[in-house]
């Protein structure tokens, strides 16, 4: 009888993790609104809050992207299907850059100053969080349209990547024992 094993292979983890930096980097813009509606200095926690979640979206991406990659090179596909590959996988790169890019400027903002020694005045904050937002929206905008074209792959075209390889009774049977 086959079991599945308990972790797929590189090209299998697309689809197990692809979900994280979408859930973290869609949530993390709340916490820089919040951040901002109860305002500095107490509103600081919900924006160091927005930060760790972009830090982790962003490294989850990363990860995303690299076997997102090995998945579709399993991909057997027609033109349509090559088409739709090549768009979820460029805009999946500039997502990345763009929240690469992101997360940096919220470092920036909330950082420079205390390291530089030399606090910004309220409304100043106050804009340059309402800008980052703006350009936040970028890039949830882009976030969104990779998700949909890989959504597209999956159910349009019924694309999957292999999410577990089986192992036999007769490999878990002949497997040394930690005694061996």
């Amino acid at each position: 009888m086959p079991y599945p094993a308990l972790v797929p292979g590189w090209n299998g983890l697309h689809p197990l993790i692809v979900h994280f930096p979408i859930a973290l980097l869609l949530v993390a813009p709340l916490f820089v609104i919040l951040g901002m509606a109860i305002g500095p200095p107490k509103g600081r926690p919900f924006l160091v809050s927005a930060l760790v979640l972009m830090a982790l979206g962003t490294s989850s991406m990363l990860v995303a992207v690299e076997s997102g990659e090995a998945a579709s090179e399993l991909v057997r596909s027609t033109s349509s299907v090559r088409a739709v590959l090549q768009q979820h996988q460029d805009l999946a790169e500039t997502t990345e850059v763009l929240f690469t890019l992101l997360t940096v400027v919220l470092a920036a903002l909330l950082y420079a100053p205390k390291l530089l020694r030399r606090e910004l005045g309220l409304r100043v904050v106050m804009a340059l969080l309402a800008a980052f937002l703006l350009f936040y929206i970028t890039g949830a905008l882009f976030l969104v349209k990779t998700a949909h074209q890989g959504a597209r792959l999956v159910h349009e075209f019924g694309v999957k990547a292999p999410v577990a390889s089986s192992i036999t009774t007769t490999d878990v049977a002949s497997s040394p024992t930690p005694e061996d």
